[in-house]
């Protein structure tokens, strides 16, 4: 009975998103609920967003998965990020490293994740600025926000689900991708 909602709640998410969940809901067949759950916890650390406003959020998150994957994950992002009001000239300047269009807050976000990403001290910089603008808390949303948008691509890549880099959907248009060489 468990295994029947469990995989319900996987297909509304999948409608909802339009996103495949077919990988999800194999892995409750084959491995059982208890093996959904820690991915269901990252969807929560990946949802957590307090103080920041939703520009910075798009700019961490979605480099972040662009740096990891630039297929279904990614379109994933672009979507949620759209569906909460970024604009899709900001999602697209995001993705194609045109950073002049963007605002202060986006570009914060992008700066956090392109330093956490680099691991070089690159970041310091934007970490100061969004801990005086959004506190703690902000910083700990666009943290949150760059793990998960790491986290799940990197899953499918390792049960031989992944995906090269394919085209996503910004605005209604299509855009061709290609993997960012950010080392």
């Amino acid at each position: 009975m468990l295994k029947w909602f469990v995989k319900r709640q996987l297909e509304a998410f999948g409608r909802r998103w339009d996103y495949d969940t077919g990988y999800l809901r194999e892995i409750v067949d084959d491995a059982g609920v208890s093996a959904i759950m820690p991915l269901q916890a990252l969807g929560k650390l990946g949802s957590y967003r307090k103080n920041v406003p939703v520009d910075a959020y798009a700019g961490a998150t979605l480099t972040a998965a662009k740096a990891a994957d630039c297929g279904p994950c990614l379109q994933l992002g672009v979507t949620m990020a759209e569906t909460s009001g970024v604009k899709p000239q900001t999602v697209r300047a995001i993705l194609e490293r045109d950073y002049a269009p963007l605002s202060k807050e986006a570009l914060l976000g992008v700066e956090l994740a392109l330093g956490t990403i680099a691991r070089d001290g690159s970041g310091e910089e934007a970490r100061t600025e969004i801990l005086r603008r959004w506190g703690r808390a902000g910083l700990v949303s666009l943290a949150y926000g760059i793990v998960a948008a790491q986290a799940y691509p990197t899953f499918k890549y390792a049960i031989g689900r992944g995906h090269s880099c394919l085209s996503v959907r910004v605005g209604g248009e299509t855009m061709a991708m290609q993997h960012p060489q950010y080392a």
